[in-house]
């Protein structure tokens, strides 16, 4: 009887437990689809990239046709003019690879800018998914967008709605 007892109690507290854990998704992905100002940002970002990206081209293709013109000068050179040569080609190559990396890099232009633009857009989204979970009470709120591992979620614990409503985009 104690044995019983103890596990309809248990059963009973377990119950209980996994009752008052809440928890909901959102798609991070159609919330920022649905924010004019991170489209924007993006689109801003994409013609800095193609617009640095065609400078660091530039210079490779100078880089390039230095060599290309060296080649077929080779043979009429002294072997001091090779060497200047060689050595103004392979500053002109490390000139396009800094550049690229001054952009492109992990602390590049590209990324501080991004930071700049995306940062304040991020918060808000941050902020609002955050008054969602402490006004209806969820202690978890998972990406759908971003997790692989959910194979299947009930629509009707998406609030990607309520927090663009937050945001001030209603739909």
């Amino acid at each position: 009887m104690k044995k019983i007892l103890l596990s309809l109690l248990l059963l009973v507290g377990c119950a209980a437990a996994s009752q008052a854990q809440k928890f909901a998704l959102v798609d991070m992905e159609y919330i920022l689809k649905n924010v004019p100002a991170y489209e924007m940002a993006n689109e801003q970002l994409n013609q800095l990239s193609q617009r640095w990206q065609k400078e660091v081209e530039a210079v490779s293709k100078e880089a390039d046709s230095m060599y290309k013109q060296y080649l077929s000068d080779k043979v009429f050179l002294t072997e001091e003019q090779v060497k200047k040569r060689e050595q103004e080609i392979v500053a002109k190559e490390e000139e396009a690879t800094q550049l690229r990396y001054k952009y492109f890099g992990p602390e590049g232009e590209l990324y501080k800018k991004r930071q700049t633009l995306m940062k304040p857009i991020q918060d808000d989204v941050y902020n609002a998914v955050k008054k969602v979970s402490e006004e209806r009470g969820y202690q978890a709120i998972f990406d759908r967008a971003s997790s692989a591992n959910i194979v299947y979620a009930s629509p009707r614990i998406d609030v990607s709605n309520e927090v663009l409503a937050k945001l001030g985009y209603a739909n």
